[in-house]
């Protein structure tokens, strides 16, 4: 037979179409028949965090991909968890499970060998067993205390043989899971940049600490200051404000603009001021665990270049400027 005598399959967008028909059909079950055991398998994996145990995903082939991908999705939406290789727990791998852990096993027939190898040390060493899979008549399903099912139409292969849109349906359902848990636990913004250090992410969720001026690069100055020297140490430190600093909390700021204005209306004469006469006393603040995000949307809403960093006690920790929120890759 040449290729030219070869029938044509489906089109491209006519596999994704089936891929998608199986979300459909996931998002129906989900709403309906679905709902309470997606509940309870919600309810199992916070139970076993507050147990301080962990996911461990299991699959084997394609699906072991899945589970690899929603072991890492879990991790980083702060519930712990981990992927064990089927194959390899008979080899001692094992001992990745402890006492409170809840097992997460993905198996699109239910019949998969080496998972059934494993059912009975499963069971006996993790909290709970859940599963999802296309058979819920299956044994993997049937020995589950939360079996969720990730049937499809079909799969998006013309022979019906190559995990596709079953995968597609299970990786989807990961993620509902793992997010449904981090938003039943409060799981927060700043909690996500705690996972996330590294990389344009990480950046994206710094923390105002970790980008603000402090030390010898903080411009200072006290009530008292001359301005003369008020200006020295505006130049000196090159951020186009000084903070006005009493017994180590803040009193106030000095601006460029508040120089500018102050010399419009009194020219030379201003110069024999003292820093507490000229400094606006209400300058804006934020605190140091905040994140940059956010002060970027501060710095944005008052029309200003830099916000003064104090802690709950009004302790003066550092001055964050818009300058330095350019390497965070906000704008």
């Amino acid at each position: 037979m040449t290729p030219s005598d070869m029938q044509p399959g489906r089109t491209p967008a006519q596999l994704v179409r089936t891929e998608a028909a199986a979300l459909l059909a996931l998002a129906e079950r989900l709403e309906g028949p679905m709902q309470a055991a997606f509940e309870r398998a919600v309810e199992t994996v916070i139970a076993c965090g507050r147990d301080r145990g962990r996911v461990v995903v299991t699959g084997m082939g394609k699906s072991g991909l899945i589970a690899q991908k929603i072991a890492a999705t879990l991790s980083s939406t702060g519930t712990p968890a981990l992927f064990l290789h089927p194959a390899e727990a008979v080899h001692g791998d094992l001992g990745m499970i402890a006492r409170g852990d809840v097992v997460l096993a993905l198996s699109a027939s239910g019949e998969t060998e080496e998972i059934l190898r494993l059912l009975a040390t499963l069971k006996r060493m993790g909290d709970a067993l859940l599963s999802f899979c296309c058979n819920l008549n299956s044994t993997l399903a049937g020995a589950s205390d939360v079996a969720l099912d990730v049937s499809v139409p079909g799969e998006a292969c013309d022979l019906g043989l190559a995990p596709t849109a079953s995968t597609t349906a299970m990786l989807a359902l990961g993620d509902a899971l793992a997010i449904a848990v981090s938003m039943r636990k409060g799981f927060r913004a700043e909690d996500f940049a705690e996972l996330h250090p590294g990389g344009k992410l990480g950046k994206r969720l710094a923390r105002v600490h970790e980008l603000m001026h402090a030390g010898e690069a903080l411009p200072r100055v006290t009530p008292a200051t001359p301005m003369k020297d008020v200006i020295y140490e505006m130049s000196r430190k090159g951020l186009g404000m000084t903070t006005v600093v009493e017994d180590g909390r803040l009193a106030g700021i000095l601006s460029d603009g508040d120089l500018r204005r102050l010399l419009e209306h009194e020219g030379a004469a201003c110069l024999d001021k003292t820093a507490a006469e000229v400094m606006n006393p209400r300058p804006q603040i934020i605190a140091p665990g905040e994140l940059a995000a956010r002060a970027l949307h501060r710095m944005e809403e008052r029309k200003i270049t830099s916000l003064v960093v104090v802690d709950d006690a009004g302790v003066l920790q550092g001055v964050l400027h818009l300058h330095d929120l350019w390497e965070t890759e906000l704008f």
